[in-house]
């Protein structure tokens, strides 16, 4: 088994990759209610790492990323908010083998800004990335 590697890439490289490399699949680890409703990239899986009110640790996830991408040399790119959940997400898929994993860095949103609203300092949405929402 080769070994894992986790890259971050902000919303632009990721992009790019993912117009370089095909086959690669684009996850969207938020919860349900923030891909229906603050909106997710066009084209990604939606597979919460965490869900629920309060937020709970989604017990079935490496086994539900394993289903939809079952070519551990795929590479997968894994969104949250802000890139955090995704980077959470990308090592427990780092510990099941898959080799070519990549945190969106800033996430769909991007940091809070000092006024504390998202999508002004960064984020796939402020990078004018496609986007769709419900």
């Amino acid at each position: 088994m080769a070994e894992s590697h986790i890259v971050n890439l902000k919303p632009p490289e990721a992009w790019r990759f993912m117009q370089e490399h095909p086959e690669a699949v684009l996850i969207d680890v938020r919860t349900t209610a923030e891909h229906l409703f603050v909106g997710h990239p066009v084209g990604c899986l939606l597979i919460p790492w965490k869900d629920g009110l309060p937020m709970q640790p989604n017990p079935n996830f490496v086994e539900a990323v394993k289903k939809a991408v079952p070519d551990p040399k795929t590479p997968i790119l894994f969104l949250c908010r802000s890139g955090h959940r995704s980077m959470e997400a990308a090592k427990a898929m780092a510990e099941a083998g898959y080799e070519t994993l990549i945190n969106v860095d800033e996430g769909f949103e991007g940091p809070i800004d000092s006024d504390k609203h998202r999508s002004t300092l960064g984020g796939w949405r402020f990078h004018g990335l496609p986007w769709e929402q419900g």
